[in-house]
Order: structure tokens, then C-alpha cells, then sequence
């Protein structure tokens, strides 16, 4: 089904870029680390770039793992079930859960709208950065999240019915 291959392929994508943000995020300890012992300067900015670079690897990794399977799970029931009694389960979980995840998605988008709009600072450390950047990684990583679980939702149909994807 070209619609699974679509969302898959763009979940691959912000995954593929979610595992490259390490780089800067290990950049920036380290250099906090020789800045402050080293050098005994300690930066302004590496602490906020740090969980901002984690969120973000965070939130736009997190459909990748839904995509690769690898959100804990609890298969003690699954294990036993078929196939298709598994994707029937698999069903009743995801669509509840995929307007949940549209709705929060909207609301993410409305909090990084109102963070750009308000010129909203972090408030946490003397450099002070604009959140906007962080708030719209959420709303990515939600998004792709919601439309990774309409995959797998599509998947599950796909496994019920016996139709090749």
C-alpha cells in the first residue's frame, strides 16, 4: 500500500535525522565538560542544548521505534494469539489512540505557535534560548507519531485481510 510506504518512508527519514542530533548533543558535553575543568569556564548554553537536543532526538525518534517495533511491550498475550488475533488486538489499542495522539498533535502545534508569537524564553540559565524551536519539535515528533500509528493501524488491516501491502 503506497499510503504505509509514504508514512514509513517519512518516519525512516526523521529518525535517520533524530540519530544525527547525538553529534551536536555529544559536542556539547564534551565541550562543557573541557570548558569547565579544562579551562575552568563553564558555558552559558551547553546545559539548555543539551535537553533541548535530547527532546528533540526524543520526540522525532519516537514513530521511527513504533515503525522498527521497539516500544516496550508487554507480549505475554500476543505471544499467544495468531497472527491475525494479534493484529485484531493491535486494532482495538491503535484506534482509540490515533485521535489522541491528532488532538495533542493540534495542541502542540497551537503551543509552539503561541511560543513563537510571544517571543516565549526558556528562563532556565543566563543565556535565556527562545522555546519555539523545542515546542515545534514536539509537535513534529507527535505528528509523526500519530501518522506512524495510521500506518500500523493499516498494517494490522492488512494482516486481517491477507492483502498484500
Amino acid at each position: 500500500m503506497k499510503l504505509i510506504r509514504l508514512i514509513d518512508g517519512v518516519t525512516r527519514l526523521f529518525g535517520a535525522m533524530a540519530a544525527l542530533l547525538i553529534l551536536p548533543l555529544i559536542f556539547a558535553l564534551v565541550y562543557e565538560v573541557f570548558s569547565r575543568y579544562v579551562l575552568n569556564t563553564p558555558t552559558l548554553w551547553a546545559y539548555e542544548i543539551s535537553y533541548m537536543v535530547m527532546g528533540a532526538l526524543f520526540m522525532l525518534g519516537m514513530a521511527n521505534a513504533l515503525r522498527l517495533k521497539q516500544h516496550v511491550s508487554v507480549d505475554l498475550v500476543t505471544m499467544h494469539l495468531s497472527p491475525r488475533a494479534a493484529a485484531c488486538l493491535r486494532i482495538l489499542f491503535y484506534l482509540p489512540l490515533i485521535p489522541l495522539m491528532f488532538w495533542l498533535t493540534w495542541e502542540l502545534a497551537h503551543y509552539a505557535l503561541e511560543a513563537l508569537h510571544r517571543g516565549e524564553r526558556s528562563g532556565r540559565s543566563a543565556w535565556n534560548p527562545v522555546m519555539w524551536p523545542v515546542y515545534s519539535s514536539w509537535f513534529i515528533g507527535f505528528l509523526l507519531l500519530a501518522l506512524q500509528l495510521v500506518s500500523e493501524l493499516l498494517k494490522s488491516l492488512v494482516e486481517i485481510t491477507g492483502q498484500e501491502p
